[in-house]
């Protein structure tokens, strides 16, 4: 079984920012893509950042330029550093994992940005 539990979500001002986090745990075979995507009340999943083992990203043009994805092979853990939040960004943001085993989402964290 797998697990990825995202941490770092929450309340912050137009311009402020923020760093989320996600460790995936288990029985987790060779990870191929790590990702953070997002959902806005009656929207979508979007996809906001994904970087693969060899460190190529892919960004949504939306916040390209303001959120930096990372990860740690060694740890299987993810990191989103986003900067110069909008209201816009407002959403419940998941951490999904796409690996030889499969395709995991974690629970989700709740990031909020106040104008």
């Amino acid at each position: 079984q797998v697990q990825l539990v995202e941490s770092g979500g929450g309340l912050v001002q137009a311009g402020g920012s923020l760093r989320l986090s996600c460790a995936a745990s288990g029985s987790i075979f060779s990870i191929n893509t790590m990702g953070w995507y997002r959902q806005a009340p009656g929207e979508q999943r979007e996809l906001v950042a994904r970087i693969q083992t060899d460190g190529m990203t892919v960004y949504a043009g939306s916040v390209k330029g303001r959120f930096t994805i990372s990860r740690d092979n060694a740890k299987n853990t993810v990191h989103l550093e986003m900067n110069s939040l909008k209201p816009e960004d407002t959403a419940v943001y998941y951490c999904g994992i796409i690996s030889e085993g499969g395709s995991y989402w974690g629970q989700g964290t709740q990031v909020t940005v106040s104008s």
